[in-house]
């Protein structure tokens, strides 16, 4: 099954409306009001939306991990965002998708897993929850991530990003292949604020590890959106040159380091789960619309 024939499911809570799909859980759209807030998925530029990561975040590489004496292949950010997950609609306001570890995962990946994700739509807000589960008797290592892609309309300086606290002004280059290299390069932070400019990722995605902000604002014309990402230690903002989205990456793993040839449990930033174990990461996303910012600002 293609995304174009999987199946859809969606949430609607007031003025808001949320459209999944069974092939990578993945948000497809958002709107509040009838404003569409999530990028189109146009092939022409990036046919994702809103990708799920699991069990890796960026790159490996070669495209393969390393099980002990084993070698598999790993696509880019895992292989859920091209999955079939089985789906559950909670309520009208909440949608829970799962997959779990079958023959076809562990080609990539030999471990006994269960991975759920969650979505539950507010007036303004979108919640996910991803939920790792090993069912397995051994550890398990894993990252995960989220990797929603949001309209930005606008030319340079039009938009910035405001994060909740100080950051280092400094981003891993990436070297060929998607591999981290051990070299920075600096990025023109204004204290917490982070002017956005499409020229800003001509070069590559701006990786911010290991954060001291678990929030995040995106302002622009339209509003401001408020993320709030409390289980991530990592923030990646990527966009094509040119393109009117930005990706607002929540990682908990990052890309094999440039020259690693190690073993997948060896992996920088890897989460260790005990066998029978499950842990939970989450992250919402707020809409404030320019007109009830203006409202707000007038009245105080």
């Amino acid at each position: 099954m293609t995304r174009s024939e999987s199946q859809d499911f969606y949430l609607k809570a007031g003025d808001a409306i949320a459209r999944f799909s069974v092939f990578g859980a993945e948000c497809r759209e958002w709107s509040v009001a009838g404003r569409r807030l999530t990028w189109n998925g146009d092939p022409a530029t990036w046919a994702g939306i809103a990708p799920v990561l699991f069990p890796v975040c960026g790159w490996s590489r070669d495209g393969t991990i390393r099980v002990g004496d084993a070698k598999h292949p790993m696509p880019v950010h895992g292989f859920a965002a091209q999955s079939l997950f089985e789906a559950n609609q909670v309520s009208a306001c909440e949608l829970r998708f799962t997959l779990s570890a079958d023959a076809d995962t562990r080609t990539c990946y030999p471990y006994e897993f269960t991975l759920e994700v969650s979505y539950r739509l507010s007036e303004t807000a979108l919640e996910v929850l991803l939920r790792v589960g090993n069912a397995g008797s051994v550890p398990m290592p894993y990252a995960c991530g989220l990797h929603p892609g949001f309209l930005w309309d606008g030319g340079e300086g039009a938009h910035h990003l405001l994060f909740e606290a100080e950051e280092r002004g400094r981003v891993p280059i990436i070297a060929p292949g998607g591999l981290f290299s051990q070299e920075t390069r600096p990025v023109a932070l204004r204290g917490r604020v982070l002017d956005l400019g499409h020229g800003l990722f001509s070069a590559e995605a701006l990786c911010f590890l290991d954060t001291a902000s678990r929030r995040f604002s995106f302002d622009g014309p339209r509003g401001r959106l408020d993320v709030h990402a409390p289980d991530f230690p990592h923030l990646v903002l990527w966009s094509r040159d040119g393109a009117p989205f930005l990706a607002i990456e929540s990682w908990t793993g990052t890309g094999d380091p440039e020259g690693f040839r190690g073993d997948f449990s060896d992996r920088p930033s890897m989460i260790h789960l005990p066998a029978g174990e499950r842990r939970e990461h989450r992250v919402s996303y707020e809409w404030h619309a320019a007109e009830r910012l203006a409202e707000a600002a007038n009245s105080a």
